[in-house]
């Protein structure tokens, strides 16, 4: 069977990630037999999701009926129900899902009706809290399947405790230092900070992303910190662009997350806030695309852009805008621009001879053929660029992972 579960937590606390964990080990203590678990990152634009939008997945042998009951416990105790936007859902599947509803989930949106029909048509177990909403996140953990997969170890603390995390810095830069590009996204070098544990009161201590197990596992040796009440490998979508839609610029649709293909159509700027922005032009159609702030000396790759520049580029499409993830540089020519020339008699500019075309100089009337021709050196070549870890979002791919194909 599959166990699927959502939206449990809040910005208050807790994590279903955590839950997950917990349960693990209650349906291990009933004699189920848990056979792997899964952390599935769904559509990072949903308005609705409480924080990172994961849901769990947790494969499992025995009684279903019990490994119901035992997970509806599970939520019932740990769930924060006090939150507005906090609404479970469960689901237990004894038959398979299609995994276009986990695509679709990941892509773009789903109901919660869609998410019932596809329980209902399945014969699975599920049940729901308040609205209910999280029916749709647990369905599509249920029927996630595809080949790129990744992995993250979680270490927890008590959910009670709600103070400052004690993880020794120098040991979480020592991991990444030791296992990269094995592991990823524990630091941030480039910007001197800590990517792996979250700034808000859940049980997360700190989690580590990696390629397998094994690597995670070697990472989280090099990590000191305070003593863990438990710590769990999840299978996951997460650094696997799982969320981009291949698009063309005139069918974006709001919330979704797309790769494009064009050419720069305008010389990109620095608006307040320090945001950098430009237009892609694709056939006829132009959108704008954006680099925040916190992405850091990724906006130095974006201003390094000229009108012309062949690029792709990854990212949200929100509020008329793309939120850039990654870019390549496809073509950057040289940039030839034309001046008028110096007068050789008396050094002046010259100016525009009008009619008579070339140019003249105003002071000595000297005359002159062809313009001064000045070659400009590009500060970007071709290639992929990324944001830094520190502004990263959980399923975006890194390219120490490897640059796409495309």
């Amino acid at each position: 069977m599959r166990i699927g579960i959502d939206d449990t937590d809040s910005p208050a606390g807790m994590c279903t990630t955590y839950l997950g964990a917990v349960l693990i080990h209650r349906l291990t203590k009933a004699g189920i037999q848990v056979t792997g678990q899964s952390l599935i990152r769904l559509n990072p634009n949903v308005i609705y999701k409480t924080r990172g939008n994961a849901a769990i997945c947790i494969d499992a042998e025995g009684d279903a009926e019990q490994a119901f009951r035992i997970a509806s416990a599970c939520i019932e105790e740990l769930a924060e129900f006090d939150e507005e936007k906090t609404n479970p859902g469960l689901v237990v599947a004894e038959n398979p899902f299609p995994v276009s509803f986990y695509r679709q989930a990941v892509t773009g949106f789903c109901t919660i009706n869609e998410a019932e029909a596809v329980c209902h048509a399945a014969g699975a177990r599920t049940r729901k809290w308040k609205n209910g909403r999280g029916i749709i996140g647990a369905t599509a953990a249920v029927a996630a399947k595809q080949e790129d997969m990744t992995w993250e170890l979680l270490a927890y603390r008590n959910p009670e405790d709600k103070g400052e995390r004690m993880v020794e810095r120098e040991s979480l830069f020592r991991a990444e230092k030791e296992t990269f590009p094995h592991t990823w996204d524990t630091v941030d070098i480039e910007n001197d900070c800590i990517v792996c544990f979250p700034h808000t009161p859940d049980p997360v201590i700190f989690g580590i992303r990696g390629e397998s197990p094994e690597w995670v596992i070697k990472a989280r040796e090099y990590v000191r910190s305070q003593k863990p009440v438990m710590e769990v490998i999840y299978h996951t979508n997460q650094g696997t662009d799982a969320h981009l839609l291949e698009g063309e610029i005139g069918s974006l649709a709001e919330g979704c997350s797309y790769r494009l293909r064009g050419v720069v159509a305008d010389i990109p700027e620095t608006g307040r806030g320090g945001h950098v922005s430009f237009h892609l032009r694709d056939m006829s159609e132009e959108v704008r695309c954006m680099a925040y702030e916190p992405t850091k000396g990724f906006r130095d790759v974006i201003r390094g852009l000229a009108p012309g520049d062949g690029i792709t580029i990854c990212g949200s499409y929100k509020n008329g805008s793309i939120n850039l993830e990654k870019i390549r540089i496809i073509t950057c020519p040289e940039i030839v621009r034309q001046r008028p020339p110096l007068c050789p008699s008396c050094g002046k500019r010259m100016k525009s001879d009008g009619v008579n075309k070339g140019w003249k100089c105003r002071r000595c009337k000297t005359r002159a053929e062809e313009p001064e021709i000045i070659h400009e050196s590009r500060t970007v070549s071709p290639g992929w660029y990324e944001v830094p870890p520190s502004a990263r979002r959980h399923l975006v791919k890194p390219l120490c992972r490897g640059t796409p194909t495309e």
